[in-house]
């Protein structure tokens, strides 16, 4: 049995995971939109500018995750970073190209490459939480192991049916995440009207889209053999979650609808590595998957890494709860009244 500190640095793992796809969630989506809601120059500088002071900070989660790996569990990070090299690379790309689209674009002198720039934001907007959802899913299901932990895979170990689903299924609740914040942040008017109606017609198809991810949940991992009950409860608080959100996306409950669905995204980041525990990787040979409680740090480690943790994480999520407040204001697309 791993040791109360070794389950409380996957716990932590979990929460700044969770953080991640919450924040970034609608940063994702908001960039999706750019090319997907917005009609004109006006409507996407609105939308950039809705992120605009929270983006970067909201990749900090990730970092802080991939570093809280590393220290905390280098085996799990050794093991994950290096098999899925090319998939992070990839991620790494996204995360480049859509943070500097942001900066060009404004300085782009001709609409030309103005309208490139965005479409570049657009699509490694898509690309990341695609790839981050193809990534986790393919963990959960099992990959070709040795017992050191070098994985051998070859390409449909990697896109599979199970892997792709779990991609778009993050990828559009993350757009979804994005047009429900933009209902929040943005002053009403035929931008927000857009949203609105897309997620109207987009909530049926999330619905469909869970129900195939359970139903390749459960052909695909030993979830329903193993852990048959809390994989039940967190499957049917997903989609409980997404019928509150589409039940109050007619109405003026902005905030209801934005958490419930955010909170979706976190049930599905608890539902895998719920399901992942006390494993950190799952091999297709079971007698290779690294085990939690032989893949971290010594206990001298961990004990000093949770004193850093505990005294500044609260710091961190003071700042970003303040900054969030001092940018609280609804923004006004140019031109409209």
């Amino acid at each position: 049995m791993p040791s109360i500190l070794q389950i409380l640095w996957f716990v932590l793992v979990a929460v700044l995971f969770s953080g991640f796809f919450f924040l970034e969630g609608f940063d994702f989506g908001i960039g999706m939109s750019l090319k997907t809601v917005a009609k004109n120059e006006a409507e996407q500088d609105a939308l950039i500018n809705s992120i605009g002071p929270h983006w970067d900070g909201n990749e900090v989660w990730l970092i802080t995750a991939g570093g809280a790996m590393f220290a905390a569990i280098p085996y799990w990070y050794a093991s994950l970073f290096s098999g899925f090299y090319l998939v992070l690379f990839v991620i790494l790309l996204g995360l480049i190209y859509r943070g500097v689209s942001f900066e060009f674009r404004e300085q782009m002198l001709t609409n030309k490459y103005r309208n490139l720039w965005t479409m570049i934001a657009a699509v490694s907007s898509f690309i990341v939480p695609f790839m981050f959802g193809l990534m986790f899913t393919d963990v959960v299901r099992g990959m070709p192991m040795n017992a050191t932990g070098d994985m051998s895979a070859t390409f449909f170990d990697y896109v599979n049916i199970f892997s792709i689903v779990g991609g778009v299924a993050l990828a559009l609740l993350s757009y979804m995440h994005g047009l429900n914040y933009m209902r929040l942040k943005l002053v009403d008017g035929p931008l927000v009207e857009r949203a609105k109606k897309q997620l109207k017609f987009l909530y049926p198809t999330l619905l469909l889209g869970e129900v195939a991810f359970a139903i390749t949940l459960y052909f695909n991992t030993d979830f329903f053999t193993k852990k048959p009950i809390i994989t039940l409860i967190l499957l049917v608080v997903i989609v409980g979650l997404t019928l509150l959100a589409w039940y109050t996306n007619g109405t003026n409950h902005q905030f209801i609808t934005f958490f419930a669905l955010g909170f979706a995204i976190i049930t599905v980041v608890v539902l895998l590595l719920t399901g992942l525990y006390p494993r950190v990787m799952v091999a297709t040979n079971p007698a290779h998957s690294i085990l939690l409680k032989n893949a971290t740090s010594t206990p001298y480690t961990l004990k000093w890494m949770t004193g850093i943790a505990f005294t500044a994480v609260p710091i961190v999520l003071a700042y970003q709860g303040w900054s969030f407040w001092v940018f609280r204001k609804r923004i006004q697309v140019a031109g409209e009244k």
